[in-house]
């Protein structure tokens, strides 16, 4: 197996969710430090476009969205797994709640406490990736909403382990823990004087202590032009096919385009290799990090073809 490579930063809840992943399948990993503001050269080289972190790298395959970054590494390091209690599809349908609900109330609490504390490029570039989606110009007239809503979400969190289970859906943790406990974790690092707010779910702290203890696997450091190296040096793994029957009527070798549906809504362009229920993938060359393929979920981004100027355009394709 190629070595696994997450591009992230520190600071982001997303991230740590996968770190805590890699730790509770004790995976061997390698980090690339991320660039935090747009152009992201370094970044945008393995993805075509695509702005968020983390984005995990296998060779020359780049995988976007947390979320379907964790259901790779459930595949290939299946035990212990994410999905105890036969918990997979409502866990990965809690996603929706914690990385929008539950991800408002407590990242947008952070950027609205400390957003005078932020240098001016950094909130230029934050205002510019939420757009319409958070209003980042205006967070620190929210903080009062915003704390009411974390607490609100936490108490959530205090009934689920009021009957004294250990995790999430009781002996055994998993991902669904992992997507509640990164907010929290935010929330504590970025805004401490919510500490005795935090401090006032018994429950809910004895099980953060629990899945903090869990750890972040073997991590090592290298530069994002060693990660590019290794993107040339391999071949994409082979593709999954597009299913004909897909209501959007896409075949495979279509130049084809794929968003986020929510924020940091920058496209990827690239020929559609992989088309299931749960993912696309597209194909493209890159100047710097050669032939890699890019993967996305379905849920949370819009495919579509691409648009004219692209599909008259063949100099960037593979070939």
């Amino acid at each position: 197996m190629s070595v696994i490579i997450l591009h992230h930063f520190d600071a982001s809840p997303f991230a740590e969710k996968l770190r805590l992943v890699f730790g509770l399948k004790d995976v061997t990993w390698r980090s690339v430090q991320a660039e935090l503001i747009m152009p992201k050269p370094k970044l945008t080289a393995l993805t075509g476009g695509y702005r968020k972190t983390p984005v995990m790298q296998i060779g020359a395959d780049i995988y976007c969205d947390s979320r379907l970054i964790a259901l790779e590494l459930e595949k290939r390091y299946p035990e212990p797994t994410l999905f105890p209690d036969a918990s997979r599809g409502v866990t990965l349908a809690l996603s929706s709640w914690s990385d929008r609900d539950l991800h408002i109330a407590s990242s947008g609490l952070a950027i609205g406490v400390n957003k005078h504390q932020f240098p001016a490029d950094l909130m230029r570039d934050r205002e510019a990736y939420f757009g319409d989606f958070l209003d980042v110009k205006h967070l620190d007239a929210d903080i009062v909403h915003l704390t009411t809503q974390l607490r609100a979400h936490i108490d959530l969190l205090q009934q689920q382990l009021a009957d004294g289970r250990l995790f999430f859906f009781g002996d055994n943790v998993g991902l669904a823990d992992f997507h509640a406990w990164v907010e929290i974790w935010t929330a504590r690092m970025h805004v401490p004087q919510l500490g005795a707010m935090l401090d006032s779910f018994p429950q809910v702290n004895a099980w953060e202590a629990r899945v903090g203890a869990i750890g972040h696997g073997q991590r090592s450091e290298i530069s994002a032009q060693e990660a590019h190296a290794i993107a040339r040096n391999h071949r994409p793994a082979p593709a999954e096919g597009v299913d004909s029957t897909d209501a959007s009527g896409l075949m495979a070798g279509e130049v084809v385009e794929v968003t986020p549906d929510d924020y940091g809504r920058n496209p990827v362009v690239g020929r559609l290799v992989t088309l299931t229920t749960h993912q696309v993938a597209l194909e493209r060359d890159d100047p710097i990090a050669g032939r890699v393929v890019v993967h996305f979920p379905r849920i949370g981004f819009r495919l579509r073809r691409a648009a004219a100027a692209y599909q008259g355009d063949a100099a960037w394709l593979p070939d």
